[in-house]
């Protein structure tokens, strides 16, 4: 999962970590300075529901746009990752795209 709070934040016109606390507190959710400057530059390592509701609130934002999915990240069993294939020599694994019930797309 990718953190993409500055770009929402910028969206809105929010263009400073300090800008977007004083929104936060507005809407009760007061964050320390250090905490700010950790949800601003990078990924948050725990997050409450409760303070990613009053985010999407005061950015007027969906949680899609604070929470960008990467699946592809993701180890599946069985599989070796691309560094694992390249240092033991082999070919990297061929992903095949499937669709949310494991079936295979049709071929491009």
């Amino acid at each position: 999962m990718r953190w993409n709070l500055r770009l929402t934040a910028a969206n809105k016109g929010i263009w400073k970590a300090s800008e977007l606390q004083r929104s936060l507190a507005e809407h009760g959710l007061v964050i320390s300075a250090g905490k700010m400057s950790g949800l601003w530059s990078g990924q948050p390592v725990s997050l409450k529901l409760e303070d990613l509701d009053v985010i999407c609130v005061a950015l007027g934002c969906e949680i899609s746009d604070l929470l960008i999915p990467e699946p592809e990240k993701v180890r599946r069993p069985g599989e070796e990752t691309g560094q694992q294939a390249a240092v033991a020599g082999g070919p990297a694994p061929v992903v095949v795209p499937r669709r949310c019930d494991g079936r295979s797309l049709p071929p491009m």
